[in-house]
């Protein structure tokens, strides 16, 4: 089962064309900034945006953030939204459930390929921010947002923990699209539910009379790892990103596995 739900998603025309079009933004964001040799003052704009005019090796986590925000959410949710209520919109679910232990084992399916299409969207626009960033600005000695040099080492280790880092925050999206495309017959429904619960996180992370609750919000870390390339590195906000995105995973799956394991069937 897991092998043909990894087969439909990588012979997909719509997997790639996603990826696609979500390379494609930090790509074309960045012709532009060559071109017109014009970009955010610093402390302004994406993150990493201002100095990737004189450096392209950090652009892999400019272009992380450019996305980060609307795009690779929407992405995920409708992927991850599609998973198990494509399957009941297309008539086909009731098929795929011929025995008991069948609905564990195609949830886990299911997660294992949304998981899949999470990592090779961050991977796939990381190593495109870094090819267009080396390309059209060059490969120099990094300083940290700090002001210290950063050896090359340093630097490829920070990338690698920023690549994670968003990937797992992706997952914690993906677990409430999941969440709620076991809930619904319907894809769009389900990716609209997930994308309404983040809207009103980010709104709900603006309102200062929201401010008890601001750490709990699944949107709220998303952009620490920008504290990553501090020196040092201040883990405080990237641990508790993690942290907070491990609890959405956990209970979301958990909500997920309980509904799905006792729902009835009938398309």
């Amino acid at each position: 089962m897991l092998t043909v739900e990894l087969s439909k998603l990588v012979t997909r025309t719509r997997t790639w064309v996603t990826i696609s079009v979500l390379a494609a933004l930090p790509s074309v964001v960045a012709v532009f900034l060559k071109v017109t040799g014009v970009g955010p003052r610093p402390g302004e704009g994406p993150a990493f945006l201002a100095e990737v005019l004189h450096n392209g090796t950090l652009y892999p986590a400019a272009a992380l953030a450019l996305i980060l925000p609307v795009f690779l959410p929407v992405a995920v949710a409708v992927v991850a939204g599609d998973a198990v209520a494509g399957e009941a919109a297309a008539g086909t679910l009731r098929y795929l459930i011929i025995r008991p232990v069948a609905r564990s084992r195609l949830l886990v399916a299911k997660l294992v390929t949304v998981t899949v299409f999470v990592l090779l969207a961050v991977v796939v626009v990381a190593l495109t921010g870094f090819m267009v960033g080396a390309a059209l600005f060059g490969v120099h000695p990094v300083a940290s947002v700090s002001g210290t040099s950063l050896g090359a080492q340093d630097v490829t280790f920070r990338l690698f923990v920023t690549v994670a880092y968003v990937a797992v925050s992706m997952l914690g999206v993906a677990s409430i699209a999941l969440f709620a495309s076991v809930l619904t017959d319907s894809p769009l429904a389900a990716a609209l539910g997930a994308l309404a619960a983040l809207v009103a996180s980010q709104v709900l992370d603006l309102v200062d009379a929201a401010a008890s609750v601001r750490p709990y919000l699944p949107t709220h870390y998303w952009l620490a790892f920008v504290d990553l390339f501090r020196t040092p590195v201040l883990w405080r906000n990237v641990d508790r990103g993690f942290g907070v995105q491990a609890l959405y995973i956990a209970a979301f799956l958990g909500g997920a596995w309980a509904h799905f394991s006792t729902k009835d069937i009938n398309s």
